[in-house]
């Protein structure tokens, strides 16, 4: 599991600061990894959280550790985009997507997130900062940058 690479508390809580206030938003965590951006905003009162991580291994560890916080969550374990694609639920008032920095398909994720999105939600995409996407901003920290796009 080498490939891991969480989020840091730093940027954890620069996110946060910046949502500022996440309860009762429904809030998808895609490449969920250890699941910790998902159960932060479980703890600020989001109303109902989706994980979505491809390693099944790190989904069942999801699960038990949001379980201990709520019980408003889902944990699905399967590629992002075909998540993406297929999900037909309510759409999401925040998603927040923390790919691999070597990932291949970064516009699709963008065009697939904002439409999953809805109206005046936010897309938020944590990369590298050699990498720039027309984010409606972009906050910095280390060699890490959060990207943001609102749905018009």
């Amino acid at each position: 599991m080498s490939d891991l690479r969480p989020t840091s508390s730093l940027v954890r809580n620069a996110l946060f600061n910046i949502l500022y206030d996440v309860s009762d938003t429904y809030f998808a965590d895609l490449f969920a990894g250890t699941g910790e951006i998902g159960i932060t905003a479980l703890k600020k009162g989001a109303k109902y959280v989706v994980f979505v991580e491809k390693n099944k291994k790190r989904a069942g560890e999801i699960r038990k550790k949001a379980s201990k916080v709520s019980k408003n969550f889902k944990v699905y374990s399967t590629d992002v985009l075909k998540f993406l694609k297929t999900y037909s639920e309510e759409p999401f008032d925040i998603i927040f997507a923390d790919p691999p920095y070597d990932y291949k398909h970064y516009d699709k994720l963008i065009e697939l997130s904002l439409s999953r999105l809805k109206d005046g939600g936010v897309f938020i995409l944590e990369h590298r900062v050699d990498k720039h996407f027309g984010a409606d901003e972009e906050r910095k920290y280390g060699d890490t940058i959060l990207s943001f796009w609102r749905k018009k």
